[in-house]
């Protein structure tokens, strides 16, 4: 959405002309094209602070203390209470992200100088300084978050199952997750559909993203670099809402061990029930100026476009989104029986392409893992 990223830009700080020459590159990021060092600097698991906060600074995973010491949960008597441990949580781990980031920008501006990019981004000869240096008009370091949805959906099911509608106790709680819900099927169902999810327009779950959102945009914007800059977010996984995944155990929304987080600022995979134009009034509700960029995923079966109808109100449906400042979108048109016969028969989908994250790739070059979250996610069909 280029009006939003001028407005990006400009709330960056950039001049007029810079920001009206800049736009989107890589997946989502946004910089000034030619006057801007814009460099995304790695991921940040969203969710896995909340299973730290959930064990009192513990990582279960490994049983060894990373975080800080924030109190038991079963003390808590609020939903804010939890919530303000979780901020304490996210803070604490954005100060070590940040510190890290850091000193590897300052091993890049002494022992990777890149003359190509210095010679054609403004001011780097005119600062007599390298691209990774600080040379530039404008030095920007993004911190992507991940897990959006899936962070959404872990609060909702806290606030509504743990404290507003007291069905279960913080301790029940906790050693449904420890046991990966084994031995708590009804529960596990309850929270799976019985709790409102992010991406159906339900702002009983909306509020939880946008506080989070907040959290962590106030948490990292504006924070020095090394360069001379300073440091932004955006919202993009690429596939490391997987890996990420997998270092988690099972969580408050019913997702078991180890599987994918939600990618972007998506839904969980299958949690939009509510059809798509209820996904984008979700992911309107957060504040996409604040960012360099968003990632949205949708999916839509190919017998959408069987006519002209159809793709007229795909038009429309992007500009709706595009109008309350939505970053990016984008889609993949196929369907899942095909997709998982792809992964019977490769062969025959040698040519079969899928977006994945900010990109696209070759189905069959994918993992497993990621295969099987893509056909998870939530296949719109015309109606």
């Amino acid at each position: 959405n280029t009006d939003a990223i001028v407005q990006e830009l400009l709330s960056q700080g950039k001049s007029i002309v810079d920001a009206r020459n800049g736009g989107a590159s890589g997946c989502v990021e946004t910089g000034a094209f030619g006057t801007e060092a814009y460099i995304l600097t790695g991921y940040f698991n969203l969710n896995k602070v909340l299973e730290i906060t959930l064990n009192n600074g513990i990582d279960p995973m490994t049983g060894k203390t990373i975080g800080l010491k924030t109190g038991n949960p079963e003390d808590f008597k609020s939903f804010d209470e939890l919530y303000a441990a979780y901020e304490k949580q996210l803070n604490h781990f954005i100060d070590i992200k940040i510190e890290g980031n850091n000193i590897i920008e300052k091993l890049w501006a002494t022992y990777m100088p890149v003359p190509l990019l210095s010679l054609i981004t403004d001011d780097c000869i005119k600062n007599g300084k390298d691209y990774n240096a600080g040379g530039a008009r404008y030095n920007t370091s993004y911190v992507q978050g991940v897990g959006l949805g899936s962070i959404t959906d872990n609060l909702t099911s806290i606030r509504k199952h743990v404290f507003d509608n007291k069905k279960i106790t913080m301790k029940e709680m906790l050693a449904a997750i420890k046991a990966n819900f084994k031995g708590f099927d009804q529960f596990r169902h309850d929270v799976i559909y019985d709790t409102p999810k992010w991406g159906n327009n339900d702002d009983y779950a909306d509020r939880h993203a946008v506080m989070v959102f907040n959290s962590f945009y106030n948490s990292v914007t504006g924070r020095p670099t090394s360069r001379g800059g300073v440091f932004r977010i955006n919202m993009l996984p690429t596939t490391s809402h997987v890996y990420f995944g997998s270092k988690i155990g099972a969580m408050p929304d019913g997702r078991l061990a180890k599987e994918p987080l939600s990618e972007g600022i998506s839904p969980v995979q299958g949690a939009d029930k509510k059809g798509p134009t209820a996904v984008i009034q979700s992911a309107a509700k957060i504040d996409h100026i604040k960012t360099g960029g968003t990632l949205l995923n949708q999916k839509f079966s190919p017998s959408f476009f069987s006519n002209d109808e159809s793709l007229d109100k795909l038009v429309m449906f992007i500009r709706s989104y595009f109008k309350q400042d939505g970053h990016h979108i984008q889609f993949n048109v196929v369907n899942a029986d095909t997709l998982r016969d792809a992964q019977k028969h490769p062969e025959k989908y040698q040519d079969l392409i899928v977006r994945v994250a900010g990109y696209s790739d070759y189905f069959n070059d994918l993992g497993e893992a990621l295969q099987n979250e893509i056909i998870r996610r939530t296949e719109h069909e015309a109606v």
